[in-house]
């Protein structure tokens, strides 16, 4: 799918999709049953896929699964402006913190299979650089290793901490590029800003590659709690 296409199609969902999330709004005051955000979200998995498991990976993240705190965080984030997306921003706008706990908990309910990793499409000493610096990071440049923020088996932390497994190499690479370019932004202190302020093109296609060719584990869900204190603050994230 051209990526011209995927904007025609969002942008004919976001009108219907409007409407729906505000009448769901009004509901949210209780809170609602499985099958009903089911229903209720379907504007949500027209673009994000069944389940949440996403149409164009490249474009369109996979939602299901990930750590509710994190789904909530970004969620807020698109609404109140840190992070850009013309649909996704207006159709969070009218929604209360409460309606977005619903819509991130429900997501984050999802336990489903994860696609096989990518061929990797760069060169051995890139993948080793990539591994070099997700398993261990770079002291020279004050680099901690991405394993010391999102865990060991690299499927995140609850609450708010993203596993960075079972995703391809051009999302995570234009996620690291919008951070390094400050298109995307978090809660202050805003670590993964910060860090990727300090990769070069070179490094994040590495880190990324890497990334994208490894299996997920077996256990996917993210791990209760990290076995240290993380390295650097972290807006939006409990320490």
């Amino acid at each position: 799918m051209k990526i011209s296409d995927l904007r025609v199609g969002v942008a004919r969902v976001a009108t219907a999709t409007i409407a729906l999330l505000l009448t769901a709004h009004g509901s949210a005051q209780t809170t609602l049953s499985f099958d009903a955000m089911t229903e209720r979200l379907e504007a949500c998995i027209a673009c994000h896929g069944k389940e949440g498991r996403t149409i164009n990976a490249e474009y369109l993240p996979r939602i299901a699964g990930k750590p509710a705190g994190y789904l909530y965080n970004q969620l807020v984030n698109f609404r109140d402006g840190r992070r850009n997306n013309a649909v996704m921003s207006h159709l969070l706008q009218p929604l209360s913190d409460g309606y977005l706990r619903e819509i991130a908990q429900y997501f984050s309910s999802l336990d489903l299979p994860y696609p096989p990793p990518q061929a990797p499409k760069v060169s051995a000493d890139a993948l080793r650089l990539g591994e070099t610096l997700v398993l261990r990071g770079d002291a020279s440049r004050k680099l901690p290793a991405c394993s010391q923020c999102h865990g060991t088996p690299m499927t995140g932390v609850t609450p708010a901490i993203p596993g960075l497994l079972g995703l391809p190499s051009a999302y995570l690479s234009a996620q690291l590029g919008a951070w390094r370019a400050g298109q995307r932004r978090a809660h202050a202190p805003d670590c993964m800003g910060e860090m990727a302020k300090s990769l070069t093109p070179d490094d994040i296609n590495a880190v990324a590659s890497w990334l994208a060719a490894q299996p997920v584990p077996s256990i996917s869900k993210p791990i209760a709690s990290l076995p240290a204190p993380l390295p650097i603050r972290c807006g939006g994230v409990p320490q």
